[in-house]
C-alpha cells in the first residue's frame, strides 16, 4: 500500500508562487510515477503535472505537463526520490483549488491526461489564490 502525503498549500495574492510536496512512502522501490492534480469547487479533477522517479526507466525523471500550466509550474524530484514538488509561479485566482498527489507503481506511465493510471492518491492540499 503506498501512502501519499502533500503539503504546502496555502493562501497567496495572484502573481504569487507556491511549492508543493508530495512524500510518498509504502513501496520497496523509489520508483513510481507521480502525479499532481487539481480539482476546483463544482469541476472534474484536472492533472497538471507528472513524473516517473525511477532511475531505469528511459524516460527517468521526464516531466510532462498539462498545456494550460506548462509555462508557470514545473514538476521535480527531491533529493530522496519518493518526494516531488510541484513549483507553481504566477499563480492565478482560476488555480485556486484542492490539489491532490497520486501515485503508481511501475510498470506505470507518468500521465497527466487522466486519472484512471493511479492506484493511491493523497488527501489533497487547498491552494487558494485572491485577487
Amino acid at each position: 500500500q503506498v501512502h501519499l502525503v502533500e503539503s504546502g498549500g496555502g493562501s497567496v495574492q495572484a502573481g504569487g508562487s507556491l511549492r508543493l510536496s508530495c512524500a510518498a512512502s509504502g513501496y520497496t522501490s523509489s520508483a513510481y510515477c507521480i502525479g499532481w492534480f487539481r480539482q476546483a469547487p463544482g469541476k472534474e479533477r484536472e492533472g497538471i503535472a507528472a513524473i516517473y522517479t525511477g532511475s531505469t526507466y528511459t524516460g527517468s525523471g521526464t516531466a510532462r505537463y498539462a498545456d494550460s500550466v506548462k509555462d508557470r509550474v514545473t514538476i521535480s524530484q527531491g533529493n530522496a526520490k519518493n518526494t516531488v514538488y510541484l513549483q507553481m509561479n504566477s499563480l492565478k485566482p482560476e488555480d485556486t483549488g484542492m490539489y491532490y498527489c497520486a501515485a503508481e507503481i511501475p510498470p506505470c506511465i507518468p500521465m497527466v491526461e487522466a486519472t484512471t493510471g493511479y492506484s493511491y492518491w493523497g488527501q489533497g492540499t487547498q491552494v487558494t489564490v485572491s485577487s
